[in-house]
Protein backbone atom coordinates (compact mmCIF):
# COMPACT_ATOMS: atom_id res chain seq x y z
CA UNK A 1 0.00 0.00 0.00
CA UNK A 2 1.26 3.16 -0.96
CA UNK A 3 1.97 5.61 2.02
CA UNK A 4 0.61 9.32 1.62
CA UNK A 5 2.38 11.39 4.34
CA UNK A 6 0.89 14.38 5.47
CA UNK A 7 3.38 17.37 6.22
CA UNK A 8 1.40 20.41 7.32
CA UNK A 9 -2.42 21.47 6.99
CA UNK A 10 -3.00 25.11 7.40
CA UNK A 11 -5.90 27.86 6.36
CA UNK A 12 -5.21 30.15 3.67
CA UNK A 13 -7.52 33.89 3.86
CA UNK A 14 -7.97 35.94 1.10
CA UNK A 15 -4.59 38.29 1.22
CA UNK A 16 -6.42 41.69 1.45
CA UNK A 17 -9.60 40.23 3.66
CA UNK A 18 -10.62 42.83 6.72
CA UNK A 19 -12.66 41.45 9.46
CA UNK A 20 -16.14 42.81 9.22
CA UNK A 21 -15.46 44.59 5.92
CA UNK A 22 -17.63 44.85 3.39
CA UNK A 23 -18.60 41.33 4.11
CA UNK A 24 -21.23 39.39 1.51
CA UNK A 25 -23.92 37.52 2.40
CA UNK A 26 -25.43 35.16 -0.81
CA UNK A 27 -28.58 33.80 -0.52
CA UNK A 28 -29.08 30.28 -2.17
CA UNK A 29 -31.46 29.00 -4.94
CA UNK A 30 -33.55 26.08 -5.56
CA UNK A 31 -30.69 24.15 -8.01
CA UNK A 32 -28.06 25.53 -4.96
CA UNK A 33 -29.88 23.55 -2.01
CA UNK A 34 -31.11 20.89 -4.16
CA UNK A 35 -27.37 19.27 -3.79
CA UNK A 36 -27.51 19.78 0.04
CA UNK A 37 -27.17 16.44 0.91
CA UNK A 38 -24.40 15.32 -2.34
CA UNK A 39 -20.49 14.59 -1.63
CA UNK A 40 -18.44 17.90 -2.16
CA UNK A 41 -16.71 17.64 -5.59
CA UNK A 42 -14.02 16.39 -5.54
CA UNK A 43 -10.80 16.19 -8.58
CA UNK A 44 -7.42 16.64 -9.41
CA UNK A 45 -5.25 18.19 -12.06
CA UNK A 46 -1.20 16.13 -11.86
CA UNK A 47 1.98 18.52 -12.87
CA UNK A 48 5.80 17.61 -13.86
CA UNK A 49 8.21 18.13 -11.17
CA UNK A 50 8.87 22.04 -10.71
CA UNK A 51 12.23 23.31 -10.91
CA UNK A 52 14.13 22.40 -7.30
CA UNK A 53 14.79 25.74 -6.54
CA UNK A 54 11.07 26.88 -6.67
CA UNK A 55 9.23 26.57 -3.40
CA UNK A 56 6.54 25.39 -4.87
CA UNK A 57 4.30 24.81 -1.85
CA UNK A 58 5.11 28.81 -0.69
CA UNK A 59 4.42 29.79 -4.24
CA UNK A 60 1.02 28.48 -4.41
CA UNK A 61 0.27 29.58 -1.05
CA UNK A 62 0.94 33.17 -2.09
CA UNK A 63 -0.62 33.08 -5.16
CA UNK A 64 -3.95 30.96 -3.74
CA UNK A 65 -4.31 33.72 -0.98
CA UNK A 66 -3.74 36.70 -3.68
CA UNK A 67 -6.98 34.41 -6.08
CA UNK A 68 -8.84 34.62 -3.35
CA UNK A 69 -8.85 38.34 -2.95
CA UNK A 70 -10.89 37.73 -6.42
CA UNK A 71 -13.18 34.75 -5.96
CA UNK A 72 -13.71 35.52 -1.78
CA UNK A 73 -16.75 33.39 -1.77
CA UNK A 74 -14.52 30.13 -1.51
CA UNK A 75 -13.30 31.89 1.53
CA UNK A 76 -16.63 31.67 3.11
CA UNK A 77 -18.75 29.45 5.12
CA UNK A 78 -22.03 28.08 5.01
CA UNK A 79 -24.34 29.29 7.33
CA UNK A 80 -27.00 27.14 8.79
CA UNK A 81 -30.30 28.91 10.80
CA UNK A 82 -32.92 26.93 12.58
CA UNK A 83 -36.80 27.41 12.86
CA UNK A 84 -37.66 25.37 15.53
CA UNK A 85 -41.38 27.00 15.42
CA UNK A 86 -41.90 25.88 11.53
CA UNK A 87 -39.49 23.18 11.71
CA UNK A 88 -37.91 24.75 8.67
CA UNK A 89 -33.80 25.96 8.10
CA UNK A 90 -32.23 28.65 5.72
CA UNK A 91 -28.96 28.29 4.30
CA UNK A 92 -27.01 31.22 3.32
CA UNK A 93 -23.27 31.85 2.44
CA UNK A 94 -21.36 33.83 4.58
CA UNK A 95 -18.31 35.71 2.36
CA UNK A 96 -16.01 36.31 6.52
CA UNK A 97 -12.77 35.26 4.67
CA UNK A 98 -12.41 32.34 7.00
CA UNK A 99 -10.49 30.92 4.29
CA UNK A 100 -9.80 27.61 2.65
CA UNK A 101 -7.78 24.62 3.89
CA UNK A 102 -4.51 23.60 2.09
CA UNK A 103 -2.69 20.40 2.75
CA UNK A 104 0.66 19.32 2.00
CA UNK A 105 1.62 16.08 1.40
CA UNK A 106 3.98 13.64 -0.34
CA UNK A 107 3.93 10.23 -1.92
CA UNK A 108 7.49 9.92 -2.90
CA UNK A 109 6.46 6.10 -3.99
CA UNK A 110 4.23 6.95 -6.79
CA UNK A 111 4.95 8.10 -9.93
CA UNK A 112 3.03 10.38 -12.91
CA UNK A 113 2.54 7.43 -14.86
CA UNK A 114 1.42 4.96 -11.86
CA UNK A 115 -1.58 7.70 -11.60
CA UNK A 116 -2.18 8.10 -15.39
CA UNK A 117 -1.19 4.53 -16.69
CA UNK A 118 -2.83 2.45 -13.46
CA UNK A 119 -1.94 -1.37 -14.35
CA UNK A 120 -4.56 -2.90 -16.55
CA UNK A 121 -6.70 0.24 -16.65
CA UNK A 122 -7.97 -0.04 -12.82
CA UNK A 123 -7.68 2.78 -10.68
CA UNK A 124 -5.32 2.69 -7.77
CA UNK A 125 -6.83 2.41 -4.60
CA UNK A 126 -3.73 4.91 -3.56
CA UNK A 127 -5.44 7.66 -5.54
CA UNK A 128 -8.35 8.51 -2.92
CA UNK A 129 -5.32 9.62 -0.62
CA UNK A 130 -4.06 12.45 -2.77
CA UNK A 131 -7.83 14.30 -2.32
CA UNK A 132 -8.68 16.56 0.67
CA UNK A 133 -12.10 15.59 1.62
CA UNK A 134 -13.31 12.25 0.91
CA UNK A 135 -16.89 11.80 2.38
CA UNK A 136 -17.69 15.23 3.31
CA UNK A 137 -21.32 16.49 2.52
CA UNK A 138 -21.98 19.91 1.23
CA UNK A 139 -24.45 20.62 4.28
CA UNK A 140 -21.40 20.32 6.30
CA UNK A 141 -19.68 23.87 5.05
CA UNK A 142 -20.90 24.87 7.96
CA UNK A 143 -18.02 23.83 9.74
CA UNK A 144 -15.45 22.64 6.72
CA UNK A 145 -13.95 25.34 4.56
CA UNK A 146 -15.98 25.52 0.86
CA UNK A 147 -13.02 24.83 -0.48
CA UNK A 148 -9.88 22.78 0.13
CA UNK A 149 -6.67 22.06 -1.70
CA UNK A 150 -4.04 19.49 -1.67
CA UNK A 151 -0.71 19.31 -2.92
CA UNK A 152 0.77 16.04 -3.27
CA UNK A 153 4.51 16.01 -4.16
CA UNK A 154 5.01 12.38 -6.41
CA UNK A 155 8.33 11.04 -7.25
CA UNK A 156 8.10 12.61 -10.33
CA UNK A 157 5.75 15.43 -10.27
CA UNK A 158 2.66 16.88 -8.25
CA UNK A 159 -0.52 16.13 -7.82
CA UNK A 160 -3.23 18.66 -6.84
CA UNK A 161 -6.25 17.39 -5.22
CA UNK A 162 -9.04 19.52 -4.67
CA UNK A 163 -12.88 19.49 -3.07
CA UNK A 164 -15.51 21.96 -3.18
CA UNK A 165 -18.49 22.58 -2.23
CA UNK A 166 -21.23 22.62 -5.32
CA UNK A 167 -22.99 25.62 -3.44
CA UNK A 168 -20.52 28.15 -4.48
CA UNK A 169 -20.07 27.53 -7.61
CA UNK A 170 -20.57 25.05 -10.35
CA UNK A 171 -17.26 22.76 -11.18
CA UNK A 172 -17.28 21.25 -14.25
CA UNK A 173 -14.07 21.41 -16.20
CA UNK A 174 -15.63 21.04 -19.54
CA UNK A 175 -16.99 24.46 -19.72
CA UNK A 176 -15.80 27.80 -18.47
CA UNK A 177 -17.69 26.81 -14.96
CA UNK A 178 -17.15 28.84 -12.00
CA UNK A 179 -14.38 26.99 -10.49
CA UNK A 180 -12.52 26.46 -13.33
CA UNK A 181 -12.37 29.97 -13.42
CA UNK A 182 -10.80 30.25 -10.29
CA UNK A 183 -8.07 27.71 -11.44
CA UNK A 184 -7.27 29.92 -14.26
CA UNK A 185 -6.99 32.76 -12.76
CA UNK A 186 -4.61 31.22 -9.89
CA UNK A 187 -2.75 29.55 -12.32
CA UNK A 188 -1.79 32.84 -13.96
CA UNK A 189 -0.75 34.61 -10.50
CA UNK A 190 1.02 31.58 -9.58
CA UNK A 191 3.31 31.95 -12.61
CA UNK A 192 3.15 35.25 -13.66
CA UNK A 193 3.40 36.96 -9.71
CA UNK A 194 0.59 39.25 -8.36
CA UNK A 195 1.88 42.91 -10.02
CA UNK A 196 2.10 41.36 -13.63
CA UNK A 197 -2.12 41.57 -13.92
CA UNK A 198 -4.65 43.53 -13.15
CA UNK A 199 -7.93 41.56 -13.21
CA UNK A 200 -11.89 42.07 -13.32
CA UNK A 201 -13.76 41.89 -10.26
CA UNK A 202 -16.00 38.89 -9.89
CA UNK A 203 -19.43 39.11 -11.43
CA UNK A 204 -21.26 37.29 -8.49
CA UNK A 205 -25.11 35.26 -10.54
CA UNK A 206 -27.21 38.53 -8.91
CA UNK A 207 -29.93 36.78 -9.74
CA UNK A 208 -33.28 34.85 -7.93
CA UNK A 209 -36.41 33.83 -9.90
CA UNK A 210 -38.87 36.51 -9.67
CA UNK A 211 -41.56 35.47 -7.16
CA UNK A 212 -39.74 33.13 -5.03
CA UNK A 213 -39.19 34.97 -1.65
CA UNK A 214 -35.63 34.37 -0.26
CA UNK A 215 -34.11 32.85 2.19
CA UNK A 216 -35.78 29.78 1.53
CA UNK A 217 -36.54 28.11 3.69
CA UNK A 218 -36.50 24.26 3.99
CA UNK A 219 -37.87 21.57 5.85
CA UNK A 220 -34.79 20.54 8.64
CA UNK A 221 -35.56 17.08 7.88
CA UNK A 222 -33.92 17.34 4.43
CA UNK A 223 -30.75 18.70 5.48
CA UNK A 224 -29.43 16.61 8.22
CA UNK A 225 -27.47 13.93 7.58
CA UNK A 226 -28.91 10.26 7.14
CA UNK A 227 -27.81 6.65 7.26
CA UNK A 228 -25.22 6.21 4.38
CA UNK A 229 -27.69 4.21 1.78
CA UNK A 230 -24.53 3.65 -0.43
CA UNK A 231 -23.02 0.14 -1.31
CA UNK A 232 -19.22 0.01 -1.77
CA UNK A 233 -18.56 -0.73 -5.13
CA UNK A 234 -16.10 -3.27 -3.56
CA UNK A 235 -18.55 -5.35 -2.31
CA UNK A 236 -20.79 -5.37 -5.70
CA UNK A 237 -17.23 -6.65 -7.63
CA UNK A 238 -17.09 -3.50 -9.36
CA UNK A 239 -13.89 -1.40 -10.04
CA UNK A 240 -13.32 1.93 -10.98
CA UNK A 241 -11.60 2.01 -14.16
CA UNK A 242 -9.44 4.90 -16.47
CA UNK A 243 -10.68 5.70 -20.10
CA UNK A 244 -8.20 7.69 -22.06
CA UNK A 245 -9.19 8.98 -25.43
CA UNK A 246 -6.92 10.95 -27.82
CA UNK A 247 -7.85 14.06 -29.82
CA UNK A 248 -7.78 11.41 -32.95
CA UNK A 249 -10.26 9.18 -31.55
CA UNK A 250 -12.23 12.57 -30.24
CA UNK A 251 -12.80 13.23 -33.17
CA UNK A 252 -13.31 10.47 -35.07
CA UNK A 253 -16.04 9.49 -32.73
CA UNK A 254 -17.90 13.52 -33.23
CA UNK A 255 -17.12 13.01 -36.98
CA UNK A 256 -18.75 9.03 -37.00
CA UNK A 257 -21.65 10.47 -34.78
CA UNK A 258 -22.11 13.80 -36.89
CA UNK A 259 -22.50 11.07 -40.66
CA UNK A 260 -25.19 8.99 -38.77
CA UNK A 261 -27.79 11.67 -38.82
CA UNK A 262 -29.55 14.11 -41.43
CA UNK A 263 -27.63 17.23 -42.00
CA UNK A 264 -29.84 19.29 -40.27
CA UNK A 265 -28.91 17.60 -36.88
CA UNK A 266 -25.39 17.67 -37.78
CA UNK A 267 -24.57 19.83 -34.78
CA UNK A 268 -23.18 16.97 -32.29
CA UNK A 269 -20.79 18.09 -29.98
CA UNK A 270 -17.28 16.38 -29.06
CA UNK A 271 -18.51 15.65 -25.60
CA UNK A 272 -21.82 14.28 -26.84
CA UNK A 273 -20.25 11.77 -29.14
CA UNK A 274 -18.17 10.44 -26.06
CA UNK A 275 -20.90 10.37 -24.02
CA UNK A 276 -22.79 8.35 -26.37
CA UNK A 277 -20.03 6.16 -27.29
CA UNK A 278 -19.37 5.35 -23.37
CA UNK A 279 -23.43 4.99 -22.42
CA UNK A 280 -23.53 2.44 -25.54
CA UNK A 281 -20.63 0.42 -24.27
CA UNK A 282 -22.07 0.07 -20.79
CA UNK A 283 -25.61 -1.19 -21.79
CA UNK A 284 -24.35 -3.23 -24.72
CA UNK A 285 -22.39 -5.09 -21.68
CA UNK A 286 -24.66 -5.21 -19.20
CA UNK A 287 -26.71 -7.85 -20.15
CA UNK A 288 -30.14 -5.97 -19.82
CA UNK A 289 -33.68 -6.76 -20.46
CA UNK A 290 -34.20 -5.32 -23.86
CA UNK A 291 -37.64 -3.38 -22.70
CA UNK A 292 -35.33 -1.99 -19.99
CA UNK A 293 -35.79 1.97 -19.62
CA UNK A 294 -32.00 3.78 -19.51
CA UNK A 295 -30.71 6.95 -18.58
CA UNK A 296 -28.45 9.28 -18.82
CA UNK A 297 -27.86 12.04 -16.58
CA UNK A 298 -26.12 15.41 -16.94
CA UNK A 299 -25.46 18.76 -15.96
CA UNK A 300 -26.31 21.82 -18.53
CA UNK A 301 -24.42 25.19 -17.88
CA UNK A 302 -27.75 27.76 -17.82
CA UNK A 303 -26.41 31.02 -18.13
CA UNK A 304 -27.08 32.02 -21.55
CA UNK A 305 -30.40 30.04 -21.54
CA UNK A 306 -32.09 32.42 -19.18
CA UNK A 307 -34.20 35.02 -20.11
CA UNK A 308 -32.58 37.73 -19.74
CA UNK A 309 -29.60 35.33 -19.92
CA UNK A 310 -26.89 35.81 -17.35
CA UNK A 311 -23.06 36.76 -18.57
CA UNK A 312 -21.13 33.80 -19.72
CA UNK A 313 -18.79 34.77 -16.96
CA UNK A 314 -21.25 34.73 -14.05
CA UNK A 315 -20.11 33.10 -10.88
CA UNK A 316 -22.04 31.04 -8.75
CA UNK A 317 -24.02 27.74 -9.72
CA UNK A 318 -26.01 28.08 -12.74
CA UNK A 319 -26.18 24.11 -13.95
CA UNK A 320 -29.93 21.52 -14.17
CA UNK A 321 -29.87 18.14 -14.47
CA UNK A 322 -30.88 17.22 -17.49
CA UNK A 323 -31.96 13.55 -18.45
CA UNK A 324 -31.77 11.77 -21.28
CA UNK A 325 -34.22 8.40 -21.46
CA UNK A 326 -34.56 5.65 -23.58
CA UNK A 327 -35.00 1.74 -23.96
CA UNK A 328 -32.29 -0.82 -24.12
CA UNK A 329 -33.82 -2.17 -27.12
CA UNK A 330 -33.82 1.62 -28.92
CA UNK A 331 -30.55 1.97 -28.47
CA UNK A 332 -28.75 -0.74 -29.84
CA UNK A 333 -30.70 -1.31 -32.51
CA UNK A 334 -29.72 2.27 -33.45
CA UNK A 335 -26.02 3.79 -33.87
CA UNK A 336 -23.78 5.88 -32.41
CA UNK A 337 -25.39 8.53 -33.93
CA UNK A 338 -28.94 8.50 -32.78
CA UNK A 339 -27.44 8.53 -29.21
CA UNK A 340 -25.96 11.33 -29.54
CA UNK A 341 -28.49 13.13 -31.01
CA UNK A 342 -30.45 11.76 -28.08
CA UNK A 343 -28.21 13.56 -25.70
CA UNK A 344 -27.46 16.83 -28.01
CA UNK A 345 -31.67 16.68 -28.00
CA UNK A 346 -31.57 16.94 -24.24
CA UNK A 347 -29.20 19.73 -23.75
CA UNK A 348 -31.13 21.78 -26.48
CA UNK A 349 -34.08 21.39 -24.71
CA UNK A 350 -33.31 23.04 -21.47
CA UNK A 351 -35.01 26.70 -21.33
CA UNK A 352 -35.93 29.28 -18.97
CA UNK A 353 -39.28 28.15 -18.50
CA UNK A 354 -38.17 24.56 -17.77
CA UNK A 355 -35.83 25.89 -15.32
CA UNK A 356 -38.50 28.35 -13.89
CA UNK A 357 -40.84 25.72 -13.44
CA UNK A 358 -38.29 23.26 -11.33
CA UNK A 359 -37.89 25.98 -9.26
CA UNK A 360 -41.25 26.96 -8.60
CA UNK A 361 -42.28 22.94 -7.66
CA UNK A 362 -39.29 22.73 -5.69
CA UNK A 363 -39.69 25.96 -3.35
CA UNK A 364 -43.52 24.42 -2.84
CA UNK A 365 -41.90 21.08 -1.74
CA UNK A 366 -38.34 20.82 -1.40
CA UNK A 367 -36.53 17.10 -2.22
CA UNK A 368 -32.78 17.10 -2.29
CA UNK A 369 -30.92 14.84 -4.20
CA UNK A 370 -28.86 12.22 -2.87
CA UNK A 371 -25.83 11.66 -4.68
CA UNK A 372 -22.41 10.47 -3.15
Amino acid sequence: MTDVVVISKTIVQPESYQDGSDQVKIHLTPWDLVFLQSDYTQRGLIFPQPDPETNIISQLKSSLSLALNIFYPYAGRLVKVENEEDETALFYIDCDGSGVKFIHASAVTVSVSDVLEPAVGIVATFLSGFLPVNGVKIFEGISEPLLAIQVTELKDGVFIGYGSNHMVGDESLIYNSSLWSFFKTWSEICRTGSGQKKFPPLHLRGWFLDGIDYPIRIPISETVELPTRVVSSSLLGLQDRVFQFTSRQVSELKAKANSEVDTDDQNISSLQAILAHIWRSIIRNSDLNPEEVIHCKLLVDMRRRLNPPLEKECFGNVVKAATTTTTVRNMLNNGLGWTALHINKTVRSQTNEEFRVFAEKWVKEPKVLYIG
